[in-house]
């Protein structure tokens, strides 16, 4: 696999907006049908404007999405934005959210009543759940997508909160993270968009979200 250093092009990496789990302070983790809240329209919106001033109208663009309603949606707005077909987006399971096994679902507040604080303050990462997915496991599926995916030119990433950092963990080379075994960026709020190009990133657009996952 070439290194972000390499890839001749550039990689905007995008959380998808609120949905009615986050609003509801639901652990959603790899759930596919969360739709979107009117406050997760009005980050795809703002999305859309930045990434617009960014690239002007019509650019070429690989649009990619994880298979989910909630980036799916999150992408359409943008695309919108962009004057780009929606119908022409890829998508692939590898770029889904950490799968939180049975805590899937279920209210935050249910889970941290049985087995304490289910996210670490300093770095705002999820806790794994005893049966969910851990973050070197990310690490590899989204890896695999990088080597495969690989083509010149730039592209649209619409995923997840922690999936996304160690996306962006593992293209820029962040340094391993000491209990979790996998590179992992800064979290962002949903509806931020980063850029990644040579292996260095830079923030397009901070989101106004609040949730974790």
């Amino acid at each position: 696999m070439k290194s972000s250093r390499e890839r001749a092009g550039r990689d905007f990496i995008a959380r998808h907006g609120e949905t009615v789990f986050n609003a509801a302070r639901r652990l959603q983790g790899d759930a596919v049908h969360t739709p979107l809240t009117r406050n997760g329209f009005i980050q795809a919106d703002e999305m859309g404007r930045a990434l617009r001033a960014e690239l002007g109208p019509r650019p070429t663009l690989t649009l990619w999405a994880s298979p989910t309603g909630r980036a799916l949606q999150t992408l359409a707005v943008i695309a919108e934005h962009l004057e780009l077909d929606w119908h022409d987006t890829k998508t692939d399971p590898r770029l889904v959210e950490i799968g939180m096994g049975s805590w899937g679902g279920r209210y935050y507040d249910d889970v941290i009543r049985e087995v304490g604080p289910v996210i670490n303050p300093a770095t705002g990462l999820l806790q794994p759940a005893p049966d969910g997915e851990r973050y070197d496991s990310i690490a590899a599926r989204v890896g695999g997508w990088l080597a495969e995916s690989d083509s010149p030119g730039d592209r649209l990433v619409i995923m997840h909160g922690m999936s996304s950092r160690v996306l962006r963990g593992v293209m820029t080379g962040a340094d391993t993270h000491p209990e979790y075994r996998a590179p992992i960026a800064e979290g962002l709020p949903q509806g931020s968009i980063v850029r990644i190009e040579a292996g260095v990133e830079s923030l397009i657009h901070r989101g106004s979200g609040k949730a974790p996952a």
